[in-house]
């Protein structure tokens, strides 16, 4: 009795499988319920994680409904709410938490059915998706020192954004504006109106090309670094 008692708890602490780790160069480490500890590729993702990447260390993850995202060194995400059921689209529901650091995000098919049920919070802006491949940097505190802007000075504290595909909505206190695809934005706080910034201007959240191609290139490839614009990896 006291085993099954104990494979019962164990079940409640960690939650059915929203996501899995597909790509991981470095530690990824989780915090759940029932404690903290480190994933490995393979690893499942389940609702309600605080997912946080070390130094150096950049993480994939794939979710049930084939969205993905590709985490950067030094972040820090929640998976705030996940739920998806293929044949029960009025189920959907998909709503992250970016408090630290930045991604890149490929929407899957809730974001195709069902956009207005996919999120991405920041300590300046709510993400609203529109179908899309996107990157994001939150940059506070210095955070970002290391990362130059197009003229060679260090990123200004907020959150930087840049859309590869589709469109998404930035809003917050002061109001809300729409990004379209090739365009980039900024939000310096949660009382500033985010903007849409020049194009000589923006920041492109690029990745290893390790970890954002596919294997033998099927499927979409998250932010390899192949553009001109302002990158940062």
């Amino acid at each position: 009795m006291l085993g099954l008692c104990c494979l019962v708890a164990g079940a409640a602490a960690f939650a059915q499988p929203v996501g899995t780790v597909t790509h991981l160069s470095g530690t990824l480490s989780v915090v759940r319920t029932d404690g903290q500890r480190v994933l490995a590729v393979n690893s499942a993702v389940a609702e309600g994680d605080l997912l946080t990447t070390e130094r150096e260390t950049y993480a994939r993850i794939k979710f049930r409904d084939d969205s993905e995202i590709v985490l950067r060194p030094n972040s820090q995400l929640q998976v705030a709410r996940y739920q998806f059921e293929a044949g029960q689209p009025e189920r959907d529901n998909m709503l992250l938490s970016m408090l630290r650091g930045g991604m890149r995000a490929v929407t899957g098919l809730i974001g195709r059915r069902n956009r207005d049920r996919v999120g991405v919070t920041t300590p300046t802006a709510t993400v609203g998706i529109r179908g899309t491949h996107f990157g994001l940097l939150f940059c506070q505190g210095g955070s970002c020192a290391g990362i130059p802007d197009s003229s060679g000075r260090p990123l200004e504290n907020g959150l930087h954004v840049d859309i590869a595909n589709g469109s998404i909505s930035l809003s917050n206190s002061a109001g809300s504006t729409v990004i379209n695809a090739g365009q980039f934005g900024f939000v310096a706080n949660q009382t500033t109106l985010p903007r849409i910034v020049a194009p000589e201007a923006g920041l492109r959240v690029t990745m290893p090309g390790a970890i954002s191609t596919n294997v033998a290139s099927r499927g979409i490839g998250i932010g390899a670094n192949r553009d001109d614009s302002c990158v940062m990896q």
